[in-house]
């Protein structure tokens, strides 16, 4: 079993992703250990009586050709309807007929959807666009008065920016302005980590905001104002915050990432549900082989192989090791901090919210609404019906997931069910967005070390960083494996790059970090790369479901 065999430590993007470019493209044979009963990691889909929810929402795009191109061609895109007849690839155009290119969603459930990404604030009573625009509407719901504070403010950030930036609010002020931050990011960012935002490290911003800024906002606002012939999906030269379009499967991002382990498993590699990895075996600087527990049997085995990539969070695995770990590493490892999460499905009748202009009742576009108010405990609010219409199975209901941030040891996650959803529906009804006696079922969710976190004993990670690369075969990679606050298409490219390593014979795993440094994410085209255009349509017939 142990000859030319890959031991994967997670089910999720990066694991999967491992594991089918191992089964596909070398002479290894993956195997992968997923201690749940779900395949997707934190982009797995929840299906509750037939209603889908995404674990945090998950929008397929990326920069990255090689990752756009690798989701289609497990999922192929829809066709394209008669109003955007002409669509963008990065940089090749090609013309979309209805008919031949592309399955259609009311007749193949195996297929990407293209949908409009749309988010808001929810601040005041009312919504705000995100970004944020300089219009009249956002003048008219802030005031003028704060809003020459926030250019004010702006224009001293800009002059005299806060160097060096030493943590988070400094690099949203340097960004933003004082008074914007203080408007729309101080309270929400602290509801989501639950610390200050100067206890934050200015990492977390550099990886997740990049180069937004107002200034690149603006910009984007008004290229959208100049004639354009393309409906670009990839939108490649777009900060990845301003995306208007995005791919998603037509039953959530788990359908994806099921469709994958299907491949894995045709091309010899296997997927164990439900198997915990308890301990890895350790000979000098590499690892040699795991112990895995099946949760259903409660059968203990040992199971070696020749690489190991581990997705598990940095301090469990740090625990397993059948080894000694230097007392800094270890330190550090168990102090690692992570925050939790845990949504709340309400099935309602429908939202109070509407369009400016817009009959009652004839509902929002949002895929997901961040809520500012600090009334509630509640951070944001994803509307299941727009992401894809196929994840509700009763469309004249709206289908929403309420998301809230918190520690494992705290009050809420201990919780009932019961009183977690009398919490979601009375905040809903408080601020305004739903009425507790027009909701007809709810569910909760809980996720833990769903989001690795920048602070704390966080300054020392290289410490820890330091020992594991020293183990020639042992490749971390996707979030929680490498406690870096990733997207998807991040995490994937980390296990690309670990298989590309492993046929170059390279042990170093530098190029594996520096993923998600760089707008590009350091990407290196092959030929075979480029080459390999999405998959026609397999479909399946409509209704057989994920």
């Amino acid at each position: 079993m142990g000859r030319n065999t890959a031991l994967i430590i997670g089910g999720g993007p990066a694991g999967l992703t491992a594991a089918y470019e191992l089964a596909t493209k070398t002479d290894i044979t993956p195997i992968v250990f997923e201690k749940s009963d779900l395949l997707g990691g934190i982009a797995r889909t929840v299906n509750y009586k037939g209603n889908r929810i995404d674990i945090g929402g998950h929008r397929f795009f990326s920069k990255s050709d090689r990752v756009m191109q690798w989701w289609q061609k497990m999922l192929p895109m829809q066709a394209v309807d008669e109003d955007a007849p002409e669509i963008t690839y990065q940089q090749s155009r090609r013309s979309v007929d209805a008919d031949t290119e592309g399955p259609h969603p009311e007749t193949c459930d195996r297929l990407m959807l293209v949908r409009e990404r749309k988010s808001r604030i929810y601040f005041l009573r009312q919504l705000f666009d995100y970004p944020l625009k300089l219009n009249a509407d956002t003048i008219l719901k802030l005031g003028l008065w704060r809003v020459m504070r926030i250019g004010m403010s702006y224009v001293r950030a800009s002059l005299r920016p806060i160097r060096p930036e030493r943590n988070l609010e400094e690099f949203l002020i340097n960004r933003f302005g004082r008074e914007l931050y203080l408007t729309f990011f101080k309270s929400y960012t602290e509801k989501v980590w639950g610390v200050p935002c100067e206890q934050i490290s200015a990492e977390w911003g550099a990886q997740r905001i990049k180069g937004l800024s107002i200034r690149k906002s603006i910009a984007h606002a008004l290229r959208k104002m100049l004639p354009s012939r393309s409906n670009d999906v990839a939108q490649k030269e777009v900060e990845t915050s301003l995306i208007e379009r995005f791919l998603y499967p037509k039953f959530g991002p788990g359908q994806l990432w099921e469709e994958v382990a299907r491949r894995v498993e045709q091309h010899g590699g296997t997927i164990r549900m439900r198997t915990n990895v308890r301990r890895l075996f350790v000979e000098g600087n590499r690892i040699v082989g795991v112990e895995v527990e099946d949760a259903q049997t409660g059968e203990v085995e040992r199971i070696d192989g020749d690489h190991v990539f581990s997705t598990m969070p940095v301090s469990e695995l740090v625990g397993a090791l059948d080894a000694p770990v230097p007392a800094n590493v270890r330190e550090v490892a168990e102090a690692l901090p992570y925050r939790d999460f845990l949504t709340v499905g309400l099935l309602v009748d429908r939202l109070l919210l509407t369009e400016k202009g817009a009959a009652p009742g004839s509902g929002i576009k949002d895929n997901w609404i961040y809520v500012q108010e600090p009334d509630v405990v509640v951070g944001r609010l994803q509307i299941f019906n727009n992401w894809s219409p196929y994840m509700v199975a009763d469309p004249s209901k709206v289908w929403i997931g309420l998301e809230y941030f918190c520690y494992e040891t705290d009050e809420l996650w201990n919780q009932s069910d019961e009183q977690l959803v009398a919490l979601a529906k009375e905040e809903m009804e408080r601020i305004g967005i739903v009425r507790q006696d027009e909701v007809r079922d709810a569910t909760v969710i809980r996720m833990p070390k769903t989001y690795p976190a920048y602070f704390g004993v966080y300054e020392r990670f290289d410490e820890v960083r330091g020992f594991l690369d020293g183990f020639e075969n042992l490749f971390l990679v996707g979030r929680n494996g490498m406690h870096k606050y990733n997207n998807q298409d991040h995490s994937m490219l980390t296990a690309m790059l670990a298989v590309e390593n492993i046929q170059a014979g390279v042990t170093d795993k530098s190029n594996l970090w520096d993923v998600n440094t760089e707008q590009d994410y350091h990407e290196a085209k092959s030929e075979q790369d480029i080459a390999e255009q999405p998959a026609t349509a397999d479909c399946e017939p409509a209704g057989a479901g994920s």
